[in-house]
């Protein structure tokens, strides 16, 4: 298991905020619950996606996000049963967005 660096960790933090502040990230956490429509999931999803790296490589936030985002494209890109379902909306809540 990688070590966190603590400085490195709050630097990543901080620029998750400034990206966030930024981009409208509080902004977005109100609208993803109101996006039925799977075309506008998966533009959110790319762009978190390119936020996400722009933070650093060795980050484990950002590895650990980067993960969650492509599971969620994965489930979205294919035919799901009722428990795939019940993944990706567990996801897509965990995530907040």
């Amino acid at each position: 298991m990688m070590e966190v660096d603590p400085i490195d960790d709050l630097r990543c933090q901080q620029k998750v905020h400034m990206l966030e502040c930024n981009s409208g990230g509080t902004q977005f956490k109100g609208r993803w619950k109101q996006m039925a429509d799977e075309e506008k999931k998966k533009a959110a999803i790319q762009e978190e996606l390119r936020r996400m790296h722009l933070l650093p490589a060795n980050s484990a936030y950002a590895t650990h996000r980067l993960r969650v985002l492509n599971k969620i494209l994965q489930l979205m890109s294919i035919q799901r049963s009722a428990t795939q379902d019940e993944e990706l909306e567990s996801l897509f809540a965990r995530l907040s967005l």
